[in-house]
């Protein structure tokens, strides 16, 4: 039976392949459910050979101890992986990843399409500057871990590296620790030397391992490299060196010896890595070394390692923290304890925030995991949508057929209503072109009675203007001397070719005829009162509205008897226009215009009025 809670940790190492399964408590803690490990021999550090291994070992795993777990975390051996710790400038946040993506152009070996990289920010060093972890893996390799983890029916969510499950590991079991503390893992390729150090964390890689004991104790003896690490296991130890009886067996003490030299070439690279990380990443003297690794438990390897760096040496053991199941041997777990930190590392990802999160997982294969995930949704909306257009279909199609004997029904009503809306749109369409006509006429009649009305108006501002400047001895008299639209041309049309006024005729007659749509009224000077008498002429503009008529006003003059007598008339025959309903007033209306005149007799004078009518008049 799957277990959907639990998950498995799987460490993909060059020489062992290593499993865990864990679950959580009810705090949030790592549990250990069950374990095992699988030796892979040397294919398992070989690239042509190691994929099949690898897939027959996590069969065998799978078939053999019960795991149940199908979710996995797994981390990548450190022999493929490229990692290394950049120093960068102080920059924004959203511009620190294409910095780290142009300093891995420089530092991975690889084209960056070939390859999968992510990157930590570790922190800012007292120089101001970034310490970043970048880590790449190539392409086809990590592929190569979902190829043996599908297979297997198993979900792989997250790939990471050794590097950084060691310190997510050692973090979660050893936070306690005050100083710096050297992590030595001998692995079967490569070794790993960490540092650890109030919250800093740095990491090298050496290419040397056990593996280099077993070739050379196995070409010395010329034996096969099976019996070679089955021998190592079983009888070897670290030589000590100095005055001491070696063994009774010639391969035993080859062993010891080969295992010594092996070590110390190990031990000058971790001496060298102290160095630099004391003199170049700001670190402090270890004061305590814990071995980890397959390695690390050969006999007399602490000693070794005492004797040469003067430390005090322990064991890393990355269950220290961790809840262990009751059915789990303890026994048998403390023998392997320390090859288990990169599996613990990888499997607190799930339940826990860790200082490193790595995830070296492709762009495509995590587009494929969602389109997994989402598939069965996607089936299952498929299946819907296929249901709702089946019965959409069948609905519509009843719908259908009763609406077609609906209108099979209707057919000849509708057949005779359209004959019946073909009559009344062409008795529409007549009735139209009446009124049309019936509105032309009725415009022509109220244009023939608007001039009656504005003449009748202006005769009565005429005599209410001679009324009320009045005075004793004073009797006033103002008329029309000639009326124009504000078109110049028409102006011109009411002279003759001597520039006369043309002959006059009977305002009834001009009204009569229709002559005063649009044209030019001249008054007949020698009338005392309102304007009676007007020449008429057409003009030669086509203006289809008029909304301005320039009036030429002449009055008596009584200048000489009052000096203002001749302003205070025209100014009560602008205030009379002013009031009428048929005039605008105010700044842009009808206002007096031009100068005022006095002929030549000094008998009477002339103004001009400009007015402008509410409602243009058509013409």
């Amino acid at each position: 039976m799957l277990n959907t809670k639990s998950f498995l940790g799987i460490d993909f190492g060059a020489g062992s392949l290593k499993i865990a399964e864990f679950d959580t408590d009810a705090a949030g803690a790592l549990r250990l459910l069950r374990y095992a490990t699988k030796p892979l021999g040397l294919a398992g550090a070989q690239d042509a050979a190691r994929e099949g291994v690898v897939l027959r070992g996590l069969q065998e795993l799978l078939a053999d101890t019960g795991f149940t777990a199908r979710n996995c975390n797994v981390c990548a051996p450190g022999f493929q992986v490229v990692s290394k710790f950049l120093k960068l400038p102080p920059v924004d946040s959203s511009k620190l990843k294409q910095a780290v993506q142009n300093e891995a152009q420089k530092h991975v070996p690889f084209p960056l399409d070939a390859v999968v990289w992510d990157y930590q920010l570790l922190g800012t060093l007292p120089s101001r500057e970034l310490e970043v972890l970048l880590v790449a893996i190539k392409t086809e390799l990590v592929e190569g871990f979902f190829k043996v983890a599908e297979r297997q029916g198993l979900r792989l969510d997250v790939v990471d590296v050794s590097p950084a499950c060691l310190c997510n590991s050692f973090r979660y079991n050893y936070g306690d620790l005050e100083g710096c503390t050297l992590l030595l893992d001998i692995g079967a390729k490569t070794s790993n030397v960490l540092f650890f150090e109030r919250g800093k964390f740095y990491s090298r890689s050496i290419n040397i391992g056990a593996n280099s004991i077993t070739q050379d104790f196995a070409a010395e003896f010329r034996m096969p490299y099976a019996e070679a690490e089955k021998l190592k296991i079983a009888e070897g130890f670290v030589s000590l060196g100095g005055a001491y009886e070696e063994p009774g067996s010639p391969r035993q003490a080859a062993i010891s010896k080969i295992a010594r030299q092996v070590l110390t070439r190990l031990h000058l690279q971790v001496s060298q890595t102290i160095q630099f990380y004391r003199s170049h990443q700001g670190g402090g003297a270890p004061q305590r070394l814990l071995l980890a690794g397959g390695a690390s438990i050969m006999p007399c390897a602490a000693q070794f390692f005492n004797e040469k760096l003067t430390l005090p040496v322990g064991y890393f053991n990355p269950f220290r923290n961790l809840q262990i199941d009751p059915s789990v041997d303890l026994e048998e777990l403390g023998k392997v304890a320390h090859t288990f930190g990169e599996v613990v590392g990888v499997g607190l990802r799930r339940p826990a925030q860790c200082p490193v999160e790595l995830n070296l997982v492709p762009k495509s294969i995590l587009e494929r995991q969602q389109f997994n995930q989402k598939k069965p949704y996607f089936i299952a909306a498929v299946c819907s949508m296929i249901l709702a257009v089946s019965g959409m279909g069948w609905f519509f199609d009843q719908v259908a057929a009763v609406k077609q004997g609906a209108i099979d029904d209707r057919t000849d009503r509708v057949t005779h209503l359209l004959d019946r809306e073909k009559q009344l749109n062409g008795a529409l369409d007549r009735l139209k072109r009446r009124k049309g006509v019936s509105d032309q006429l009725t415009d022509w009649m109220q244009g023939r009675f608007t001039w009656v009305d504005l003449i009748t108006d202006l005769r009565r501002a005429l005599v209410a203007a001679e009324d009320n400047t009045k005075r004793p001895g004073i009797r006033t008299a103002v008329w029309i001397e000639k009326m124009a639209p504000e078109n110049i041309e028409a102006q011109e049309a009411a002279e003759d070719e001597d520039g006369k006024p043309k002959p006059m005729m009977d305002l009834r007659m001009a009204i009569r005829y229709g002559l005063l749509n649009g044209v030019r009224l001249v008054p007949d000077p020698t009338a005392a009162g309102a304007a009676t008498n007007v020449s008429a002429t057409k003009p030669k503009d086509n203006t289809n509205e008029l909304s301005v008529v320039y009036l030429t006003c002449r009055g008596v003059s009584w200048k000489k008897v009052r000096p203002s007598a001749d302003s205070e008339v025209a100014i009560a025959l602008l205030k009379e226009l002013e009031s009428s309903p048929y005039f605008v007033s105010g700044t842009n209306g009808t206002q007096l215009a031009g100068q005022m005149k006095l002929d030549e007799t000094g008998k009477t004078f002339t103004f001009d009025v400009r007015l402008k009518l509410k409602k243009p008049v058509r013409l």
